[in-house]
């Protein structure tokens, strides 16, 4: 359970980068904010941040905390956009022509979804 915890805590503040709501050069939640927003304890969310440190996507600041590295939401986004044409969109695709849907209707179906 705590894995999947950490992984959650970890995709959270990407998401946060990715959305804009940190930028590059901005605090990074602390693993105390981590901990008590997530409900878990201290080590579990400074395993989740702690992942996003060693990617580089945040930076330590020696007495002053992490902060969002320089060219993070560039990282999170190339990397989640290989997943998803790796991974996601090969599943969907295979599942669509399972189910019998044209490549119309899935295009018709992802232009409803948005």
């Amino acid at each position: 359970m705590e894995d999947k915890v950490y992984r959650r805590i970890s995709r959270s503040i990407e998401d946060d980068i990715l959305s804009g709501i940190l930028r590059s050069g901005d605090p990074a939640p602390s693993t105390h904010q981590a901990a008590e927003r997530f409900g878990v304890n201290p080590a579990t969310a400074a395993r989740g941040v702690g992942v996003l440190t060693e990617a580089g996507l945040l930076e330590k600041r020696r007495g002053v905390g992490l902060f969002v590295a320089e060219g993070a939401r560039d990282a999170i986004w190339n990397e989640r956009r290989q997943i998803f044409r790796e991974t996601m969109l090969p599943a969907l695709v295979d599942e669509a022509r399972k189910l019998g849907v044209s490549r119309q209707e899935l295009i018709a179906m992802i232009m409803a979804a948005g």
